[in-house]
């Protein structure tokens, strides 16, 4: 049965997972990018986002472990608005296609939550963006049945997660917490009462550079 997860969210020691004053210089915010050390230096990332065959110097261990499991058994996305580019608003033309280039790192469906139409834009990989404006519950269903057996991962951005999660609609949320302090910018639990939804941790290990935590329900 096909089951919607969370994969590789990094957020800091406070909770943040993004930084204050996001946009186009800053995506993730003023330090946000430093919530991803634990991953870009691993092998699995070093191959997402390379051209050759396997053999990139990386690091292996729970942390490359974490991120090849983010990416098995999955069979569409669903991202928020912000996770696909800096746009708001109505789209004022058809030029902004994410921030991944010809060929984004998906290769699946992804489903783009929003509140304003857009033609489906299909890209190089086998990735196709689809533009969902009637509400998370449609997404998943739409997601889910692209995905044809497989999962469906929810990408972020903060706000999304926190809808599905305070609907009870995640079956498993992976979040990598980074040795970092960010002190403002998106909380991703403030307020959500994890225990009241069914929510356990089931899985644990800390690395040199995260402590990973699993929490299925």
């Amino acid at each position: 049965m096909s089951k919607l997860r969370v994969n590789a969210f990094s957020i800091s020691i406070d909770g943040y997972g993004a930084g204050p004053d996001q946009g186009l210089d800053n995506p993730l915010g003023v330090g946000g990018e430093s919530l991803h050390d634990w991953m870009v230096d691993t092998r699995a990332f070093k191959r997402l986002h390379s051209e050759s065959t396997g053999n990139e110097v990386g690091r292996g261990g729970d942390d490359d472990d974490f991120t090849v499991r983010s990416f098995e058994n999955v069979g569409a996305w669903i991202l928020g608005r912000n996770m696909f580019g800096p746009v708001r608003g109505p789209w004022p033309d058809e030029e902004w296609k994410g921030w991944w280039g010809e060929n984004p790192p998906y290769h699946v469906p992804v489903f783009v939550l929003t509140h304003h139409a857009r033609a489906p834009i299909t890209m190089e990989g086998g990735t196709t963006f689809h533009f969902v404006t009637d509400g998370i519950h449609a997404a998943l269903k739409r997601a889910t049945e692209a995905a044809q057996g497989k999962d469906v991962r929810l990408g972020g951005g903060i706000a999304t997660i926190r809808q599905y999660l305070a609907a009870g609609l995640i079956d498993e949320l992976h979040l990598a917490i980074s040795p970092v302090l960010l002190g403002r910018g998106e909380h991703l639990l403030a307020g959500i009462d994890t225990v009241g939804l069914g929510y356990k941790c089931t899985e644990r290990a800390l690395t040199g550079k995260a402590m990973h935590i699993v929490l299925t329900r």
